[in-house]
Order: C-alpha cells, then structure tokens, then sequence
C-alpha cells in the first residue's frame, strides 16, 4: 500500500489532508505498524523541507539496537505530547512516505494558522477509509487512565519495534544509504569508521587502551575533534553523586562544562542520580546554548508508563543526539533530544551586540 518517493535530505514536500492519510490508515490508526498521531494532524498541508530519510532508526523499547524502515523521512517536525499526557520528549516525528507528496518549493501552506500547538479536535469522526480521527486518538492509549489503574500510552516510539525490522551494524548498505540520501556527508561517514576501529583496538585488551586515550585526547582536538568521548566517571557506584539547582527558564542561555568537569559528577557507571552522561554529549561541552524545555515527565518506551522525574533535567536548543559514537547504531536520524543536569550547565550572561552567537548544531 505504501509508495516510495524516494525523498532525500532537503527535499520539499506538501503534507497531505488529514482525510487523504486517514485513508491510509488500519482500524488503529497505523500504517504498516507505525500510528499516525493525533499530534500530526496540524501539520496537515503545511510545506517543508525533508530533514532526513528515515530509513533507520534505534530502538529504546528492546534496548539498544537498530532498526530498519521502510519509504518514511523526518521533517523538522517534533511531538508536541498533546494527545499523550504532556509528555516532553519532543521526539521527532516519522512521516510515511504516502501521506507527502514532493513539491518544488516553499509556497504558501494550506494549513491554517496554529501550527504544532493547535488544538486536537476530539469530536470529529471523520468516516474516511480504513480510520477515523476518533480511530487515531483512541489509539493513544494502550490501556485507559481508571481510577484503579494509571493509562498505558501507545505512541510512535513505544511501536517502534513493530514498524521496523532487524538491521545489522555489518549491513554496508545502510551507509551507502546514509550518503546518498544526503543524510550524512562521507567525511563524517569516513571519521565513525575510523572511530570505531580506533575505539574497538583500544578495548582489545592487549594493553593499548590507555596509550591510545591519550593519544586520542592530544591530537585529535587539534584537528577540531573533540576529548576521547568514552569515558568513566570517578565516583564509585552506589555512592551519593551530587546536584546542584540552577532553576534553568526556557531561554536563558548557558555554557555546558568541559567533559572533565561533567565526569567528576559522575559514577562509574557514568549516571549522576540516574541520568546517564553519554559518549554523544561530549561534542557540546564547552558550547553555549539556549535552554529549550524543563523535562519534568516523559513516556517510559517501555511500558508505556508516565514517567515523572524526581528533578527536572534540561534539553537544549539544537542539541541531540547525532549518533557519532554509538556502535550498531551509526548515523541514526532520530535527534533523541539529550538530558541534561543542572550541574553540567552553567549560566553565562547574554551577548552584547557583536559578540558572537549561542552554538548551533
């Protein structure tokens, strides 16, 4: 039933009518086991440029490996948690390749005003093809919210899993795909490759590692690369880590510590109080950012499950994971926002006219 457009990064398309891919949907909403979510339907007829083909991902349901999909981009275009409790995840959204249709520019939208923050109609039941919007928002919740029990939410990132299928990090095939989609650039694809050789030599046990690190950290920041990205923290496991409250705004704009100074905060297991720091947020420290969302609940992929966090973590503007560093999972397109400690951020103050302007990713 889908159809392949074959839609590279940059690419512009038109989103079709809400009643042209309610057409296209099953009795759950879904289109080859991927829902179309109630937060989607104010996109409707909005023009946007393809930020990049979705042909894989990473699954966080069955933890951690990547997954194969097929005729589907992102856009720049992310969950608003509407329909799903408030989450605030952000995730970026994934887009089947049959409810776009590629145009050759930027004209004027369709789609009336409100964008990603308009208000879902829970009240139309619109009877077109295989679904209805009453379809695809009841289909956000797996099991309801009772009185005796808490809802279990059903979302693109819980059904991840069904909506793809298995996908070896040996498959050369999906980095050819990388480069031709216009996803990555082949200095990058040549960097991971060397990367990961360099990494999995220096964890071969035959008594290179620590040379290598060093190594590592001593030239490769001369050619504008970053510290060695994989390591441990200091403090050991099960020991208090520490905190500190910043009381971080949406706006404000902060410096992200040095790797060195993050990796005092944290276990072995790299987690201050639970939050993992990981390998592919050591390219933004020492980068000045703005502050984009206090994360205070987020669904658990899971289980389904409203998460609440005992205390908030912070996501920055343009900072996502862009997976660098991650093995079996190269290049994967999703953006998973990154989760940040108040203690691995700092306040600076605003720049003067002239200075220079926040990092951009």
């Amino acid at each position: 039933m889908n159809e392949s457009l074959d839609l590279r990064a940059g690419d512009w398309v038109e989103i079709r009518s809400k009643e042209e891919i309610l057409s296209t949907l099953d009795g759950r909403g879904e289109l080859e086991g991927l829902p179309f979510m109630p937060e989607m339907f104010a996109f409707c007829g909005m023009r946007m440029r393809v930020y990049k083909r979705a042909h894989k991902t990473c699954d966080t349901v069955f933890p951690i490996r990547g997954r194969r999909m097929a005729n589907a981009v992102h856009l720049e275009t992310r969950c608003n948690g509407q329909a799903h409790g408030g989450c605030q995840a952000n995730c970026l959204i994934f887009w089947k390749e049959i409810w776009l249709k590629r145009v050759e520019g930027p004209s004027e939208s369709r789609a009336t005003a409100g964008g990603a923050d308009a208000k879902i109609e829970s009240t139309r039941n619109n009877s077109v093809g295989g679904a209805t919007e009453t379809d695809v928002l009841a289909a956000t919740r797996e099991q309801p919210d009772t009185s005796f029990s808490e809802p279990v939410y059903r979302c693109q990132a819980t059904r991840l899993p069904y909506a793809t299928t298995d996908l070896r990090c040996w498959d050369m095939r999906q980095y050819l795909e990388d480069y031709a989609s216009g996803n990555v650039g082949i200095r990058l694809i040549f960097n991971a490759i060397v990367y990961m050789s360099y990494y999995r030599l220096s964890e071969a046990g035959i008594g290179l590692g620590k040379v290598m690190r060093w190594f590592y950290d001593k030239f490769h920041p001369l050619w504008g690369g970053t510290p060695f990205p994989r390591r441990k923290g200091v403090i050991p496991v099960g020991d208090p880590t520490p905190s500190s409250a910043l009381n971080l705004r949406p706006g404000e704009l902060v410096r992200v510590r040095s790797q060195e100074e993050i990796l005092r905060t944290l276990n072995a297991e790299n987690k201050n109080r639970g939050l993992m720091f990981d390998a592919e947020m050591v390219p933004f420290c020492g980068k000045t950012y703005r502050v984009r969302d206090r994360v205070s609940k987020i669904i658990n992929e899971q289980n389904g499950k409203m998460q609440e966090m005992k205390t908030p973590c912070i996501i920055l503007e343009s900072v996502f994971c862009q997976s660098r560093y991650s093995e079996c999972r190269l290049f994967c397109p999703r953006s998973i926002y990154s989760y940040w400690r108040e203690i691995w951020l700092e306040r600076v103050p605003e720049p003067q006219r002239g200075d220079a302007k926040p990092a951009a990713n």
